[in-house]
């Protein structure tokens, strides 16, 4: 029994005063080598941990800091950006690079003369625009008075048909009785027919009085 308690091991718990084993801690995180930002890439300095330039100038766009320091100077860019807040520093960055690019292509007017440029375009495109607003408008004017012209006319035209109706036209017995009722023209009608009786007499005994001594 005492051989067995002496080979049974003793834990923490059991026996506070006794040394525990402690795990091994845990290796050190491998060391990632950071590549220096684009600003100290160029300017081929060391990259500190807390560089203003590094989260602004990425080591992939090296062209963006060769613009802004061609023209506003790597000093400047850092005093600018250290003067203000964190929340403003990518807008200021921004506009640096758009700025250097314009003086880089413009070196007289820079910025100034491409907003100019385009408020000049913005002016022609509005101008145009009214003027086809006004267009349309007319147009619009002139359909109504069209389609009001053409309501005038369809309502003038229908107040005359129903005012002036043509009267049926006469059934073939009413006209067979009208043209017997007419005395005119039986008269012609028989004035006609014994002309034609007369010239027959008188032709008859013309050609009889001219073969009358023949016959003889």
């Amino acid at each position: 029994m005492e051989g067995s308690d002496t080979n049974t091991p003793v834990s923490c718990s059991q026996s506070p005063t006794s040394s525990c084993s402690l795990p091994p801690p845990p290796p050190p995180p491998p060391q990632v080598v950071m590549s220096p930002c684009a600003a100290c890439k160029i300017l081929r300095r060391r990259c500190a941990e807390k560089c203003v330039l590094a989260p602004y100038f990425p080591p992939t766009e090296p062209a963006k800091f060769t613009t802004a320091h061609r023209v506003f100077g790597a000093s400047n860019i850092i005093k600018f950006l250290q003067e203000l807040p964190e929340t403003q520093r990518a807008d200021a960055v921004t506009s640096m690079v758009y700025e250097a690019g314009a003086r880089i292509r413009d070196p007289v007017y820079g910025c100034a003369g491409a907003i100019c440029q385009l408020q000049t375009q913005v002016n022609e495109l509005q101008a145009q625009l009214a003027k086809a607003q006004a267009e349309l408008v007319n147009m619009q004017l002139q359909q109504a008075n069209m389609v009001a012209l053409l309501y005038m006319q369809m309502a003038e035209t229908k107040t005359t048909t129903t005012t002036q109706q043509p009267s049926p036209p006469p059934s073939p017995q009413q006209s067979v009785d009208n043209f017997i009722a007419s005395p005119p023209h039986t008269n012609s009608y028989h004035m006609n027919y014994n002309n034609l009786n007369f010239f027959d007499d008188n032709n008859t005994s013309l050609i009889n009085s001219m073969f009358e001594p023949l016959w003889t």
